[in-house]
């Protein structure tokens, strides 16, 4: 066994050994009906209101406006919080992540994401979702309640499902079941880490057209009013063609982007590009056929050797201008944590402060189709939403101080700020 190898295990075993125990219980369903007052609301879809009130009741916001026009009634029973000079925004949704799916990356018992074969799209990521991962609240401490559990592996991975952060099992936790199905795009080129360079794909044109044969089979057997033998990756296909279920294309360079969208249009599937690392150079096309864009790391350098070096920076304001509807995502599952920072580091760049707030909520929203649930802070909604005594998009002043998902009240609480608290209560003793 390599070195290397057993050290992962001993850190494995040393430090995951006693998570559970750090792993705040679910909350409780909502047992008062809550009014928030004072705070400005941020409703996700642009609105700003200032000293506002907001009530929530069975899980779901029945007002959401200025605290002048509060419904004249009885609010003897009602739990209150008086949220003024403090900002409230609708939860974060955090799309294509693994978060809950893997737990340390160099250690395979912890990583569930990668089913054995290439083409999969029958493989549901949600029975794999681990609601006592030790990641999910330090994720859920910085505002992000929802998130889309995507697997990742081969060329067709499987199906994602959208989850809420705080829950006993994945059937507590599942929000959304089987949403869409990822596809990792062929790409032009492959980027060796140990030669430092990269090499053209001389088998593009036949990975196209093994996928392309695929979902012509696929079309074939969801056209058939009763098959003769059940194929389970087809079956999984279905929802595709009928528009039930999205395409998520996993493609960066605008040339794949852009045969990605054809290829969509070509089976007259709903499609959304994830990553789109180039989606601003191809931004037409996808506006002129409706295609949304999942951003990934807003924080970075760019890929090509002549773009800007601020290129991430602009690239969702470029999206914006240009009508394509995006939102914006994180690398993995520890930097989704990071996710209201990597909207923040485009609002210094051209995009709005509230449209990057809705690149986080209302877009992410619309995009995984969850819109009439969640997303904004509006009457019949979710009550997902949270407090914070600062800025969210910025990393000097956010502080989450309070969350709730479906009105419950979360525990924000995580092994980070445990030992946090436990080795300065040690050096407070030794001054």
């Amino acid at each position: 066994m390599k070195l290397q190898t057993i050290l992962n295990l001993c850190f494995f075993c040393l430090t995951y050994g006693t998570l559970p125990a750090q792993v705040p219980s679910p909350a409780p369903a909502q047992q008062k009906p809550l009014l928030i007052t004072g705070g400005t609301a941020h409703i996700g879809n642009g609105r700003v209101v200032e000293n506002s009130a907001i009530i929530i009741e069975d899980g779901k916001i029945t007002f959401a406006e200025e605290s002048a026009i509060l419904p004249r009634r009885d609010y003897t029973g009602f739990q209150r919080i008086d949220a003024a000079g403090k900002h409230i925004y609708p939860g974060l949704i955090a799309p294509a992540t693994n978060l809950g799916l893997v737990d340390i990356g160099a250690v395979r018992a912890t990583r569930d994401y990668n089913e054995v074969g290439s083409i999969n799209p029958n493989v549901r990521s949600i029975i794999a979702y681990n609601t006592d991962s030790p990641i999910i609240p330090t994720v859920r401490s910085q505002g992000v309640l929802l998130a889309q559990v995507a697997p990742q592996g081969g060329r067709i991975p499987g199906m994602s499902s959208i989850v809420q952060l705080d829950a006993w099992n994945w059937e507590d936790a599942a929000y959304s079941t089987d949403d869409g199905i990822f596809l990792n795009w062929p790409g032009l080129f492959s980027y060796s880490w140990s030669e430092r360079s990269r090499t053209k794909n001389e088998d593009y044109s036949k990975q196209v057209e093994e996928l392309r044969q695929f979902f012509l089979e696929a079309r074939a057997y969801a056209a058939l009013p009763e098959p003769s033998r059940t194929n389970l990756r087809f079956e999984a296909m279905k929802p595709l063609f009928s528009g039930e279920r999205r395409l998520y294309i996993e493609a960066e360079d605008a040339k794949e982007i852009t045969h990605a969208v054809h290829f969509a249009g070509e089976f007259g599937i709903r499609a959304v590009i994830v990553d789109g690392r180039d989606a601003w150079m191809v931004a037409e096309l996808l506006k002129e056929n409706d295609v949304p864009v999942i951003l990934r790391e807003t924080q970075s350098l760019p890929n090509r050797i002549d773009s800007d070096v601020d290129q991430p920076f602009k690239t969702p304001a470029m999206l914006k201008e240009a009508g394509v509807l995006f939102c914006f995502s994180a690398d993995g599952f520890w930097q989704q944590r990071n996710l209201a920072f990597q909207a923040g580091q485009a609002v210094g760049y051209g995009l709005g402060r509230e449209e990057a707030l809705a690149g986080l909520t209302s877009n992410t929203a619309k995009i995984l189709g969850i819109e009439k649930r969640t997303g904004t802070l509006e009457a019949d909604k979710d009550a997902n939403l949270i407090i914070c005594s600062g800025d969210l998009l910025d990393v000097r002043s956010s502080q989450v101080e309070m969350a709730f998902i479906q009105g419950r009240a979360i525990n924000l609480d995580n092994q980070q700020k445990a030992l946090y608290r436990k080795f300065k209560a040690k050096y407070d003793r030794g001054r």
